[in-house]
């Protein structure tokens, strides 16, 4: 999990200094950007750092913790409450806080909020990435497509593509300029996908290609050298189809 940028906002200054001594011992993915004693400081400060979560006080002078809310027209980062009153709690869930810590703050909760804190940034990106990747398969003259990596998305030309390897539930993608990306889709996904384009072409089970990228084709060995140097074998039975298209294409065999 990357680093969450955290404010913490508390009218007790030996409250904040204890909260952050916490989270950096116990909790060290959370970076404190900055901790302020009232809600105005805690508005300028959010809209100064942007931060990913808000430790925040219910009582305090002049404004309470929920009126922080008021200050912004949309709400961009994630509430703990933290806050020596039990009875506030019903409402702080109602606002979809992450968690309601009672002080004084018990370690283990502490830990356990800032999970459920992980878990929902984690659920969130992951619907990120399948928005985006539905979004890049809009169409049928899609551009690039959205190969979904352990570390977010990485988009590649489909022009560049030379082939798609089939190994098991993977699919390795072997591009223009010599790299490979391995993904953990199968090729029937990717083909269904790219089945609208004329140059791509499934040779056999385990090989889908851009016949822009055929160096050599031996129709007596039943054989495709591609640009890469990766050497494919097409099965019999596809063997009249692929002449067919080499010829549509206007591809001399």
């Amino acid at each position: 999990m990357n680093t969450i940028n955290a404010i913490i906002i508390d009218d007790e200054e030996r409250a904040r200094n204890t909260l952050s001594s916490l989270l950096l011992n116990y909790c060290p993915e959370i970076n404190v950007l900055a901790t302020c004693s009232n809600v105005p400081d805690g508005v300028l400060a959010i809209n100064k750092h942007k931060p990913d979560v808000v430790f925040l006080d219910i009582e305090m002078p002049d404004y309470n913790g929920f009126e922080l809310l008021g200050f912004f027209r949309e709400i961009d980062f994630d509430i703990i409450f933290v806050t020596a009153y039990s009875e506030y709690a019903i409402k702080a869930f109602e606002i979809s806080a992450v968690d309601y810590i009672l002080k004084p703050i018990d370690i283990d909760q502490l830990k356990n909020s800032v999970e459920k804190l992980k878990q929902k940034k984690l659920h969130s990106q992951m619907q990120e990435q399948i928005e985006l990747l539905k979004e890049s398969y809009k169409g049928d003259d899609i551009r690039k497509i959205a190969l979904s990596m352990s570390n977010g998305l990485t988009f590649v030309e489909v022009a560049d593509i030379v082939l798609l390897e089939a190994d098991g539930a993977y699919t390795t993608f072997y591009l223009k300029d010599g790299q490979k990306i391995l993904v953990s889709k199968k090729l029937k996904f990717y083909e269904d996908i790219l089945s609208n384009r004329s140059f791509f072409f499934r040779t056999h089970r385990s090989y889908f290609i851009n016949v822009n990228f055929i160096k050599k084709y031996s129709r007596s060995e039943n054989a495709i050298l591609m640009d890469n140097g990766t050497s494919i074998n097409i099965s019999r039975d596809r063997k009249q189809e692929f002449e067919t298209l080499l010829k549509e294409l206007r591809v001399s065999i």
